[in-house]
């Protein structure tokens, strides 16, 4: 009873907090406080009330921690940066907007990472859930395999780069290899192989507006933008070539 109390307790306080930030010009500063002072008093009525508020922090915490997490720690990062190249090589300023890219960015890293999420689920958070295990161990298990999939897209190098900064030597286990040098190195490193795809999306499009430029200057046409006329023969490419069939393609594949 006791258990099943707490866990009302979490779902409330996290409902509040989302609340807050969805609907920010609704909760006042008086509601807020009111609310932390009522949740304070039900947490002041239960033993190890220190613990409880603790563990409550530590929520919200993660909670505004989570999208950093969702950024850094997954392919998010390189094929966002991707998309974003392919955009600024078409031309065609904010088709497609912004809020598309970041949905497709999404909903493929959700799809490229979900036998990570998987693992965690079944070997971490669930046995957390039933009580089977404590949360060091539900935080231990969970980081091993984000850590092994990161390890597959760092280079050496990197890892390297940031355990001569910190004065560690390497371990010889993944295991023992901390998070705090392995996020950068993964973010370095997906950061320099999606400015490598960048730049091979790049040239097509910049041997288009190069020969476009050309013809113009020939034709005596300064007056006229090369861009304005080479941005249709860039799309037309773009769609004869399957390009976003390819682009999504390459993406998927290379975390395989």
């Amino acid at each position: 009873m006791k258990l099943q109390k707490k866990k009302i307790l979490m779902l409330s306080f996290t409902l509040f907090l989302i609340s807050i930030l969805l609907f920010p010009q609704v909760v006042t500063a008086a509601e807020i406080t009111d609310g932390l002072s009522g949740l304070s008093e039900v947490l002041g009525n239960e033993t190890g009330e220190t613990s409880q508020v603790v563990q409550l922090f530590l929520l919200t915490t993660a909670l505004s921690l989570a999208p950093t997490f969702l950024v850094l720690t997954t392919c998010f990062t390189r094929i966002i940066v991707v998309l974003s190249f392919v955009r600024s090589s078409l031309g065609t300023q904010q088709n497609p907007p912004n809020l598309v890219l970041m949905g497709i960015a999404l909903f493929l890293s959700l799809f490229i990472m979900q036998p990570v999420y998987t693992d965690v689920m079944n070997e971490a958070i669930t046995p957390y859930i039933n009580e089977e295990i404590s949360g060091q161990a539900a935080f231990e298990s969970a980081e091993l395999p984000i850590k092994e999939f990161m390890y597959k897209q760092t280079r050496d190098e990197d890892i390297q780069l940031f355990l001569d900064i910190s004065e560690m030597d390497k371990p010889a286990d993944i295991n023992d290899l901390s998070l705090t040098v392995a996020i950068p190195a993964f973010i370095i490193s997906e950061l320099r192989t999606a400015f490598s795809i960048g730049f091979l999306i790049f040239i097509p499009f910049l041997v288009i507006d190069i020969v476009v430029a050309s013809i113009l200057m020939s034709m005596g046409m300064f007056m006229l933008s090369p861009v304005m006329i080479s941005l249709p023969f860039k799309l037309l490419l773009f769609v004869l070539v399957d390009g976003w069939y390819l682009v999504v393609e390459s993406l998927v594949t290379g975390f395989q």
